[in-house]
């Protein structure tokens, strides 16, 4: 596992081999190919050694003092050599399908895991509603505080924490849940209301004028079909 660590701050993961690995660990390839598929699994498995994938809930009594705590908690985390580490591993993902799902599996979920736990202590407290643990709300916190991470590093000042915690978490998951898409908003045009296949609009003397879909023809042709040109009368 050590090994593996000191192979990755030195040439990252795009250049780590299993050769490599073995070398430094004064051991054969055949021997970590026993243990591991690859190096993808080895390296998560050191990562996990290390403690990175592991954060004790904290538990202040309200949601506030839990979320701000366990951003610090993964902060601290981050600006370890472990964390410079992990900021090269996200940036591979792109590159290796298999190494992203097991990032999202066995790293990824570090953060909301734990964020959900601390929300769901907060609905037996009354203070948020059930419904949020479901929704892409619950997660904001320790998503914005990992993209704060990975744009400019750690060690992620906690001036920030406190801005991702008070301006955009706790407003979105305070705030009350969304209205159903198709709700009546959206069945209901702003002229009038569809019904039976025709519309119904308001005209300028506000009765209703049922539009069938026939073409409309404008007063001249109207005239003219009534035997007038419309100008005036014939000499």
């Amino acid at each position: 596992m050590t090994a593996a660590l000191e192979e990755l701050t030195e040439v990252g993961y795009a250049a780590l081999t299993m050769e490599r690995v073995a070398a430094r660990a004064r051991t054969s390839k055949a021997a970590l190919y026993r243990r591991w598929t690859g190096r993808a699994e080895l390296v998560l498995d050191a990562c996990k050694v290390r403690g990175f994938s592991e954060l004790d809930l904290p538990d202040t009594g309200t949601l506030r003092g839990d979320v701000i705590a366990l951003l610090r908690l993964m902060s601290a985390k981050m600006a370890t050599p472990i964390g410079g580490i992990l900021r090269g591993l996200l940036g591979e993902m792109t590159r290796d399908p298999e190494f992203a799902r097991l990032i999202r599996e066995r790293v990824h979920t570090v953060g909301p895991v734990g964020i959900r736990g601390i929300l769901q202590r907060a609905v037996e407290r009354g203070e948020v509603q059930p419904w949020v643990l479901g929704s892409r709300r619950a997660t904001v916190a320790t998503d914005l505080l990992r993209n704060e991470f990975l744009l400019f590093g750690a060690p992620v000042e906690d001036e920030t924490v406190i801005e991702i915690v008070d301006e955009v978490y706790l407003p979105l998951v305070l705030a009350p849940a969304p209205e159903p898409v198709g709700g009546r908003g959206e069945a209901e045009g702003s002229t009038g209301v569809r019904k039976g296949g025709t519309e119904e609009a308001e005209g300028s003397t506000g009765e209703p004028v049922r539009n069938t879909g026939e073409p409309v023809r404008n007063m001249g042709e109207s005239d003219r079909s009534a035997g007038g040109s419309g100008d005036g009368p014939e000499p």
